[in-house]
């Protein structure tokens, strides 16, 4: 198997797998996700779709796996982002966050989401979600792109 065919397999594989598992700590765990939790699905949800379209005969795979590859660090760049707002290092991008606006009244209160982006609702070893995604995605995107880059080898 190729560099390329590597790639584009492991573009397809893992944006299956953070969404399975995304999914599956949703619906089977129940830990609902919040809006950030959502930002992050997207890109995956691209990358796959991308990946995809790699497999059809004529298309340009490299390009797409390319792309996928992007899509895939775009969703680990939110994770950063996702997973800083859980750690408090900086203040929060929605109305899921404590203090987004300064001061919060009751209607604040009222129209917030239920599932906070600022707190995690599941760590291991001190990480959260949004930390996982991040380190999977950032580590598979240069993993599909080192791989697209690298030339094959003859045995």
């Amino acid at each position: 198997m190729g560099n390329v065919a590597k790639a584009r397999a492991l573009a397809l594989a893992i944006p299956a797998a953070l969404l399975a598992g995304a999914w599956g700590f949703q619906l089977i765990g129940h830990l609902y996700p919040c809006e950030m939790c959502h930002w992050q699905r997207w890109p995956h949800y691209t990358a796959l779709v991308l990946a995809l379209l790699a497999f059809v005969r004529g298309a340009p795979q490299r390009l797409l796996v390319a792309l996928a590859a992007v899509a895939i660090l775009v969703s680990g760049a939110i994770g950063i982002a996702h997973a800083g707002v859980e750690y408090h290092w900086w203040q929060g991008f929605t109305a899921c966050t404590q203090t987004v606006r300064g001061t919060l009244t009751i209607d604040d209160l009222m129209k917030a989401p239920i599932v906070r982006c600022d707190a995690p609702q599941w760590t291991f070893h001190g990480i959260s979600l949004a930390g996982f995604n991040a380190i999977l995605s950032i580590v598979g995107g240069l993993a599909v792109l080192t791989l697209l880059l690298r030339r094959n080898r003859r045995a």
